[in-house]
């Protein structure tokens, strides 16, 4: 069986490790250990009855509830099949444009958009030693090109400011900002720029609600966007992308509060506590993040790290092979819970001795 680019393979992971899938703990998918919400749960329950009927094709109640969370009006939202299939639309209106700039190392699905549609590609690199606050890019002459992101950065966890990402709305015909993990980052540190997107109609901004509140298998996300924007996408796609149970669970997510909270009270101590271990073993350089996962430098074939920590502890890391410039010497992994970080770093510790 192959392993697939993305983390969160289980399937890959136990027939390397021999052991069930469940048996394996998994660092390679960035998604929080705290979850699903409790809330979320009996919202799929309590809509167990509803999936005799088809979605409401506006997800007019999602629409509501997330304007309210953004403070926008429902027009500019639109749900969808998870990220990914919003990013696949975006990637077919970016390969209308003369160039698209990607900051690299780029998140895989970035790539399987833009060569689907036969885009024009060019690299920006971050400066993986310093990787500072700022990002640093020269746009081409033409005035139709688009730009690529994400803020949160993955694979680094570097939180761009906003500041730095707002006179590229003024260069580039169309500038699309993918923040998946910025739910991660407390509401008074947070880059979004969601709330300057009535101001630019050549901002998108997607988000993911599947790793801050643990719902991957669900596959859900939205874009903000100028509703002419999302009124052609919806010509696009495939009608009722987004089912039943992830609306319920996610209108749920949407309102619980505590469980935001909770989230934003963990995640510093168990990232600095992941951090600091893994800075203490021998061989390894983690980079500084600001969201829950961490992208770890190593002297040490990294591919070789990830079987043996399958094989000897079914412990699975996310490999960086498929991030071309990063290739066999860094991996990544998520912060999960105290406990499940002292398990990964003992076995670090075992398998690098």
């Amino acid at each position: 069986m192959r392993q697939k680019a993305h983390g969160g393979n289980l399937a890959w992971a136990a027939a390397l490790a021999g052991c069930p899938p469940d048996a394996i703990l998994d660092f390679s998918a960035s998604i929080s250990p705290l979850g699903p919400p409790n809330s979320a749960i009996a919202a799929i329950v309590s809509q167990i009855g509803s999936i005799q009927h088809y979605p409401d094709p506006d997800y007019s109640e999602l629409r509501l509830v997330l304007s309210h969370y953004h403070q926008l009006p429902p027009e500019w939202i639109l749900p969808g099949n998870g990220s990914a299939e919003l990013l696949t639309l975006v990637g077919r209106e970016l390969a209308q444009l003369d160039t698209v700039v990607l900051i690299t190392p780029a998140f895989g699905d970035y790539y399987r958009t833009l060569t689907a549609y036969d885009a024009k590609v060019l690299e920006f690199p971050i400066d993986l030693g310093t990787l500072g606050w700022e990002v640093k890019i020269s746009p081409p002459t033409s005035r139709s090109c688009g730009l690529l992101l994400n803020n949160p950065h993955n694979p680094t966890g570097k939180l761009f400011l906003r500041d730095a990402i707002l006179p590229y709305l003024e260069q580039f015909a169309l500038v699309v900002v993918d923040e998946a993990f910025m739910d991660f980052v407390p509401p008074d540190e947070e880059q979004s720029l969601i709330s300057v997107v009535q101001d630019y109609p050549n901002l998108v901004v997607l988000r993911s609600l599947t790793k801050f509140y643990s719902l991957p298998g669900l596959r859900l996300g939205y874009a903000i966007a100028h509703p002419e924007y999302l009124g052609k996408w919806q010509l696009w796609r495939d009608p009722w992308p987004v089912n039943t149970l992830a609306t319920a669970a996610a209108i749920a997510s949407l309102k619980d509060q505590e469980f935001q909270r909770n989230t934003w009270k963990w995640l510093p101590h168990a990232r600095n506590q992941l951090l600091e271990g893994l800075a203490n073993l021998p061989g390894l350089q983690p980079k500084n993040s600001a969201v829950n996962f961490l992208l770890v430098e190593s002297q040490h074939s990294t591919s070789q790290l990830q079987q043996q920590l399958l094989q000897q502890h079914q412990i699975l890391i996310r490999d960086s092979l498929s991030f071309k410039e990063l290739g066999d010497r860094f991996f990544r992994v998520a912060v999960r819970s105290e406990s499940e970080n002292q398990r990964l770093l003992t076995a670090l510790k075992l398998v690098l001795s």
